[in-house]
C-alpha cells in the first residue's frame, strides 16, 4: 500500500492507495470521530462494494443512502436524501459521512457533509479512476446547476482518501478512459517526463495492468496533493488543474449532464486548449498532434460528439464560458499550454483567436 499526504496543517490527511484495502477497519477507524456513520453510494456501486465497505464498520451505528447513478442527479435536490436521513436519525456533529463511488458521489457526499450542521466529517472511498486520481483529493465539493457545472459547492476537505485499485476491475471501458483524461492533464500541466511515460505505457493502462495503474494513480495524486497544499482555495497555482475544464464544462452543460462524461469533455477541452495555444504560437502543430494522439490512445474523443440530440453553438460556448468560475472581475482566465509538460494561467489571449477555436469545435 502507498500512503501519500495532503499537507494542510491541522487539516492534513492521508491518501491510501492499494489493492484489497476496501473495508479495512484499521484504515477507517482512526478517521471516524464518533459512533455514527452514513455511507452514501449509488445503485451501480452498492451491489458491488457496499457490503465489503460495511464489513469494516461493524462497531458503528451505520446508515446507508443509495442514490441514482449519473451526473444528471448531481443537483441540489439530489443531495436531499442524504440530508433527510441525517435529520431523521438526528445524527450529531460527530457523524462521519463516507462517499463510496465515483466523482459524482464524492462531490455530493462532501457537499452534504459541508452543509449539515455547518460541517461534519467525511471520508472519500473513490471507486473510479477519475475519482481516485482527481476528484476525491482536494476538498472541492458541490452540485451542478442547469446554467453551469459545479457552481454550487464548498471547499470541504475529507479526513482521508482510501483508493482500492481493485475497484477499477469492474469499471467499464468508457469510464476508465474518462479517468485517463485527468491523468493526461497532470502530464500536460507540469511533467514532460510523465507525458512521455504515458505515451509509452497507455496500452498497459487501457489493459488495466496493476503496476502501470498504481504508478499513474500515485503520480497524479502526489501532483494534486502538492498543488492543493500550496493553494487550497484556488487563489493561484491550483487553477492549473482546470486545464481543459472551462471548455469541457461548457460542453457538458450544453449537451446535457451525462451525455458527455466529465473526462470526455475535459479531453476535448484539452485539445481545444492546445488548438488555441497553437494559434498564439506558444506550441507548434507537432506538439498539438502529440497531445491529440495520446488522448486518442486513451480511447477519448478529440471533438465534440454529434451523436446526441443536443448541439453546442459558438455563442453557447462563449455564454457558458463567461459564467465559469474562472471568470474574475469580468475577465475569463484560461489554462493554456506553453510546451509539453508546462501549462500556464492567462487572461492575456487574443479573443479573435479564441473565437476561431470555438468556431472550429462548435457543432451547430
Amino acid at each position: 500500500m502507498i500512503t501519500l499526504n495532503v499537507d494542510l496543517g491541522e487539516r492534513s490527511y492521508p491518501i491510501f492507495i492499494g489493492q484489497d484495502i476496501l473495508g479495512d477497519s484499521a484504515l477507517l477507524s482512526p478517521y471516524i470521530a464518533g459512533k455514527q456513520v452514513v455511507v452514501v453510494t449509488n445503485e451501480t456501486i452498492a451491489p458491488l462494494y457496499l457490503e465489503k465497505t460495511l464489513s469494516g464498520l461493524t462497531d458503528y451505528q451505520c446508515e446507508t443512502v443509495i442514490l441514482p447513478d449519473g451526473e444528471v442527479y448531481k443537483t441540489w435536490e439530489g443531495i436531499m436524501p442524504v440530508i433527510d436521513r441525517l435529520m431523521e436519525k438526528q445524527f450529531d456533529r460527530r457523524v462521519t459521512l463516507i462517499a463510496l463511488g465515483g466523482g459524482v458521489i464524492g462531490d455530493m457526499t462532501g457537499f452534504a457533509a459541508a452543509i449539515y450542521r455547518r460541517g461534519v466529517n467525511f471520508i472519500q472511498i473513490p471507486t473510479t479512476l477519475l475519482a481516485q486520481v482527481d476528484s476525491s483529493v482536494g476538498g472541492k465539493t458541490g452540485v451542478n446547476h442547469p446554467l453551469g457545472k459545479n457552481m454550487i459547492g464548498a471547499f470541504h476537505q475529507p479526513q482521508c482518501v482510501i483508493a482500492d485499485t481493485n475497484t477499477l476491475n469492474t469499471l467499464d471501458e468508457r469510464q476508465l478512459s474518462a479517468g485517463l483524461a485527468e491523468v493526461i492533464k497532470y502530464a500536460l500541466i507540469n511533467s514532460r517526463e510523465f507525458f512521455t511515460w504515458l505515451s509509452d505505457n497507455m496500452p498497459r493502462l487501457v489493459q488495466r495492468e496493476p503496476e502501470a495503474l498504481a504508478y499513474a494513480i500515485e503520480f497524479s495524486c502526489q501532483d494534486k496533493a502538492d498543488i492543493v497544499a500550496a493553494d487550497e482555495k484556488e487563489a493561484g497555482q491550483r487553477a492549473l488543474l482546470n486545464l481543459g475544464h472551462t471548455f469541457g464544462h461548457a460542453i457538458e452543460t450544453a449537451l446535457g449532464y451525462g451525455n458527455c462524461l466529465h473526462g470526455e469533455a475535459v479531453a476535448i477541452g484539452m485539445v481545444m486548449a492546445a488548438d488555441l495555444s497553437v494559434r498564439h504560437g506558444w506550441i507548434n502543430d507537432d506538439v498539438q498532434q502529440q497531445i491529440s494522439a495520446l488522448i486518442q490512445k486513451a480511447g477519448l474523443p478529440v471533438s465534440v460528439p454529434t451523436d446526441t440530440d443536443a448541439r453546442i453553438t459558438a455563442q453557447q460556448f462563449l455564454s457558458l464560458m463567461a459564467g465559469d468560475k474562472k471568470v474574475l472581475d469580468g475577465q475569463l482566465h484560461l489554462v493554456l499550454i506553453k510546451e509539453l509538460g508546462q501549462s500556464f494561467i492567462t487572461a492575456d489571449f487574443d479573443i479573435e483567436k479564441l473565437n476561431e477555436t470555438i468556431k472550429t469545435f462548435a457543432t451547430a
